[in-house]
Parts: C-alpha cells; structure tokens; sequence
C-alpha cells in the first residue's frame, strides 16, 4: 500500500516511515525538502498519485497565533482538496489529547480547526490524538524559562513515547477510517512541573522548576485533568524512566 506521510522528515514521520516500511509498505515522507509544499500546493498531485492513505503529521514553522493558523488551515485544506481528486480512500492526522479544552492558546485553536476541517470534509478519515511527548521535555522547559527558573503548573498529565505514537499513527494507517477519533497516552500519570524537573535532572540541567498554578501552557491556564485523555485511551508501555537512558541529550 502507498503510504505518504506528509512531515515524513520530522520527530514522529521518520518513525512513522521506518515502521511502516518494515511492514511492506511504500511509506513516502513528503516535505518542503522533498518538493512538497502543503502550503502552496507544490507537488501535492504528484506525491499523491496512486496513494491510498495519506497519513499528516506536519506542524507549523511558527507557534505564533495567525500564523499557525494560517498554517493548519491552509495546509490540511490543500491536503484534503489533493487527496479527493488523487482518489486517496483514507486521512489520517495526528492531533493532541485535550485540544477542545486549551482553545485559550493559539495553537491548540489552530488545531480544533484543523480537526474540523478534517470531519467536515466529507473525506474517510482518522484522528490520532497523543498526550504530550517525552522528546518534548526540553522544550517545555525552554517555554517556561526565566532567568533560571522553570514556572509550571502541577497539572496532571500522562506522556507518551515518540516511537508509540509513531505505532498508533501507523496502526491508524493500516486500518479502515475511524471517521473519528482515537487517543493515545503513556503508562503513568506526573505532575508537569514533576515530569519535566525528573527530566532535566536527568540531564544534569540545574534549572530550578517550580510549581506555579497559574503558569501557562503555550498561552493555555490548566485545570489539574487538562491533559489527561479519556478513560478509553490506548495506553502505551513505555515509562519514562526506561526512556530517559536509552534517549540521552544531544552532546554539547
């Protein structure tokens, strides 16, 4: 099966690429770098010729407001007017747990547009939504940064692997369309203030993270089940503790 995965050179689809690869397929990573252009349109025909899944999980260059939304839309609205005349049977995107519940951050409204533009599309289609990324660590931390000091609210939250997202997004693509919505999570819940203090320990990063239950989540103010998915979610095994060894920072 032609598989394209626009994204297909990032954290989560160039996972997604190998393992669908392994499987037998033709998984094709589409980009700005390989001459597709979601944005403009560039090489979306020809990528999409004879495709029967077309698997997003691009995201925006800029977190700034209107332009991630310009993005998501644009974007996911070009995809979708691609794949309808290419004949591709199945969407599948990649989305985030709690997207209804943080429309205060600019980012996540680009999101539940996106989402929206998918289900009134009229296309078959299947919506992945993760917690947050263990990769993501780091930069959560460089967010919330000032001077020394990590603000972050002691939310709850159940972060995932990158490489089980790429399965269930991979298992999503095999599979027929949802025409909705699943979500994934990690095995164990923390606090975001303790998950990400756990973090840079780890790493020898001596910034001191303090819990603040008015800091902001990119824009966003928690409530303590914000993040947390449904009672249905696919859980991954993957803890946090065996990744932390086995993903160590890049070398200063």
């Amino acid at each position: 099966m032609k598989i394209v995965v626009i994204g297909g050179t990032g954290l989560i689809g160039s996972k997604l690429v190998r393992e669908l690869g392994g499987l037998g397929h033709q998984a094709v990573p589409a980009s700005p770098g390989s001459g597709v252009d979601t944005l403009t349109g560039e090489g979306l025909a020809e990528v999409l010729a004879g495709a029967q899944v077309v698997v997003d999980v691009s995201n925006s260059p800029s977190f700034a407001d209107d332009a991630v939304m310009d993005f998501f839309r644009t974007s996911t609205g070009n995809l979708l007017d691609a794949e309808e005349k290419a004949g591709v049977g199945h969407h599948v995107a990649l989305s985030v747990v709690g997207t209804e519940r943080l429309a205060e951050s600019g980012y996540f409204r680009a999101k539940i547009a996106q989402e929206k533009l998918i289900e009134d599309s009229g296309r078959p289609y299947s919506i992945v939504r993760a917690t947050q990324f263990f990769e993501f660590v780091r930069s959560i931390a460089e967010a919330a940064t000032d001077g020394d000091t990590v603000r972050l609210s002691d939310a709850r939250i159940q972060p995932i692997a990158g490489d089980d997202v790429a399965g269930a997004v991979g298992r999503a693509a095999v599979g027929a369309p949802l025409d909705g919505t699943v979500e994934v999570a990690g095995p164990e819940q923390f606090g975001l203030d303790e998950l990400i203090r756990k973090g840079l320990a780890f790493q020898g990063d001596p910034r001191d993270v303090v819990a603040d239950p008015d800091a902001r989540y990119f824009g966003a103010l928690l409530e303590r089940d914000t993040l947390l998915p449904s009672a249905d979610a696919q859980l991954s095994t993957t803890r946090f503790e065996e990744w932390l060894p086995l993903n160590p920072p890049p070398a200063k």
